[in-house]
């Protein structure tokens, strides 16, 4: 029989099922005729790991293994999580350090949450090589409740690595089936596409409560409002629920929707320096300007891996003349309005100490349309936390994106890119702020 080692898990999911489950989880179910996972609990014992989810309702499920990192993927149809964001992260597991060295477990953590529209998914990562010895719902032996049973078994590597080549083909297949959103620009109107970090099952860091995912979702709603509000724009969200995008598919959307503007939004934590704040913003380039920056950009970079994706980079890019050039000139305008950005920031928060940066980050590849992240603080550091966790420094913090934008656009003077023998426009690195308001304290 499998022993129980995961106390680190029942107490977190038990105490957040209490409080979200009940009542409450019955009514998700009715309202949206979803099932709801309540609990989670992982049991090892040497080479065997059992992963159990109550749920509210039976379901189908399909796993099959990854490998770059290794890790186990379940499919399932949309369910609700009603657990601690918590759940199943490493730091919870007391028993990953005896002595010295690394866990011994098959598990190393694991993740949940919604993939796509119809969609959620289960991301384990392995400690060692695993093969699947079942991935299904049955009824509990004790109360006849349905429960999810992942069960894993320890294996060799060639196995393994057969395995994982089994299953690139299906999963090439449902990348591809991603959801997607035609953009359409109202005649005139520039195109802003403004892109929440991580969704669905990426959360993104969590440190003390907060989440990444669910503040750089709220904070892209109230800059999309302020665009709305201004008339001057079409605005975006790539998108506009907690589910998950690849970042390729972000990519895409604004390339086909011919974007005039991109700007990716996420927050930053750092384990070992909390003294550590302040918002910066990056922009693309083929190397990094300093060891921030590509620690950062490798980190965000790993979004589509945490997803159970591939992560593989596109490499379709026509390499001539024609195709640099280009490049080259939506950089220019990314340093641009990169610039613009921090001119603007510094009125309503905090700036790191380097507040411009550039590395190799794939969501901001595309050649043709001007792309920043901005990076809205540290949840490292307890003064970034109380500024990204209040609504009143939102709707300050938010302005001042929005204002930059409308900046950008109007030294541009149109929706479209300036054409590149257009040399009678105002330098654009000059944009700033009213000095009225640059002068302003907080």
């Amino acid at each position: 029989m499998i022993a129980a080692l995961a106390a680190w898990l029942i107490a977190p999911a038990a105490s957040h099922a209490e409080a979200l489950g009940g009542s409450h989880a019955q009514a998700q179910l009715e309202s949206g005729g979803r099932p709801v996972a309540t609990a989670a609990r992982l049991e090892e014992n040497g080479d065997k790991a059992r992963l159990v989810f109550e749920l509210s309702a039976p379901l189908d499920a399909a796993a099959f293994v990854l490998a770059g990192p290794a890790r186990v993927i379940v499919d399932l149809p949309q369910i609700e999580f009603a657990l601690d964001p918590e759940t199943g992260k490493p730091a919870k597991r007391a028993h990953h350090r005896r002595g010295r060295g690394k866990p011994r477990g098959l598990v190393v953590s694991f993740r949940f949450g919604q993939l796509g529209e119809g969609k959620s998914r289960i991301v384990i990562d392995l400690g060692a090589p695993a093969r699947i010895l079942r991935a299904t719902s049955e009824k509990s032996d004790g109360d006849g409740k349905p429960r999810l049973v992942i069960e894993l078994t320890k294996t060799d590597r060639a196995s393994f690595r057969a395995a994982v080549q089994s299953a690139r083909a299906a999963l090439t297949e449902q990348s591809h089936s991603m959801r997607g959103q035609k953009l359409e620009a109202a005649a005139g109107k520039p195109i802003v596409v403004i892109d929440p970090g991580h969704g669905g099952i990426d959360s993104g860091a969590i440190v003390n409560g907060l989440v990444e995912k669910n503040l750089v979702f709220d904070f892209a709603k109230a800059v999309k409002a302020k665009l709305e509000a201004d008339g001057r724009f079409t605005t975006v969200m790539t998108r506009d629920d907690d589910s998950f995008v690849p970042l390729s598919e972000r990519v895409r959307m604004a390339r086909e929707g011919n974007a005039a503007l991109f700007v990716s939004i996420h927050a930053d934590t750092l384990s070992d320096a909390a003294d550590v704040a302040g918002a910066t913003i990056y922009t693309v380039s083929d190397r990094a300007s300093d060891k921030e920056a590509a620690r950062v950009a490798e980190k965000e970079n790993q979004s589509d891996a945490a997803a159970g994706l591939d992560g593989t980079e596109d490499s379709g890019d026509v390499s001539d003349i024609l195709f640099d050039l280009t490049r080259r000139e939506t950089r220019a305008y990314s340093h641009v309005f990169a610039r613009t950005l921090v001119n603007y920031w510094k009125v309503a928060g905090r700036l790191n100490k380097n507040p411009q940066r550039s590395a190799g980050f794939r969501v901001l590849k595309a050649p043709d349309v001007p792309s920043v992240l901005l990076e809205l603080g540290y949840l490292s550091n307890q003064k970034d936390d109380l500024s990204l966790a209040s609504p009143e420094w939102r709707d300050q913090a938010s302005s001042r994106v929005a204002e930059a934008i409308e900046a950008f656009f109007s030294a541009r003077g149109t929706g479209g890119p300036i054409p590149s023998g257009d040399k009678d426009r105002a330098p654009l690195e000059e944009i700033a702020p009213a000095t009225d308001v640059a002068h302003r304290t907080h």
